[in-house]
């Protein structure tokens, strides 16, 4: 939640004043950045690292997010990886990695709080799809079928949430300017020829 549409949405909800629970992987310094930024201004921010993709990372996210918060009211799944490779030439390994993280990890990290939301009668669910998980395009099989689960998962769920007072709903925004997609276009200049190698 420390970079790209995660850190917009973090900041968003710190503006409004909400006490926020914040993950990364692999980025301890730049959560803590955020975290110092948003605490300085009276945000009650608490940051710790979580592999989405673990069932037992993901567990121990659970339990320190009731330790430091109490209750989480509103989950947002941001994390999620990308990438560009013609599905001849996609590989097994890339295809488990993007399924792992963008749609196992919404599954994993839902899990560990939509039943207390559940049992409470109030709670918001927000996933991050993308547009492509509509339209779909070249290069992109994998990342297009991994955010248009999210979105089929997101559909189903909100039918079990919505009688005890839990929404859940989808974002699927277009292009943003993000360092996730700033690696596309240059990936892209580089497939076209646009730019040396």
């Amino acid at each position: 939640m420390n970079s790209g549409i995660g850190r917009a949405i973090v900041r968003l909800f710190a503006a409004h004043g909400a006490s926020i629970g914040m993950s990364h992987i692999s980025d301890a310094a730049g959560a803590q950045a955020l975290a110092d930024e948003l605490g300085a201004n009276g945000t009650r921010v608490a940051t710790t690292e979580c592999d989405v993709t673990d069932a037992t990372s993901v567990a121990r996210l659970g339990a320190w997010a009731r330790e430091k918060l109490g209750t989480v009211d509103v989950l947002v799944n941001a994390a999620g990886v990308s990438g560009e490779t013609a599905f001849v030439d996609l590989c097994i390994d890339e295809w488990d990695r993007m399924m792992a993280v963008n749609l196992r990890g919404t599954f994993l990290v839902t899990r560990q709080f939509f039943a207390d939301m559940i049992a409470r009668k109030y709670g918001r669910v927000i996933n991050i799809a993308w547009q492509l998980a509509y339209k779909g395009t070249h290069d992109m099989a994998h990342y297009c079928a991994s955010k248009a689960g999210v979105v089929g998962f997101t559909r189903a769920l909100s039918y079990e949430g919505a009688p005890h007072g839990v929404t859940v709903n989808a974002i699927a925004p277009g292009p943003v300017e993000t360092a996730m997609l700033a690696s596309f276009q240059l990936q892209r200049a580089v497939y076209t020829g646009k730019v040396a190698p």
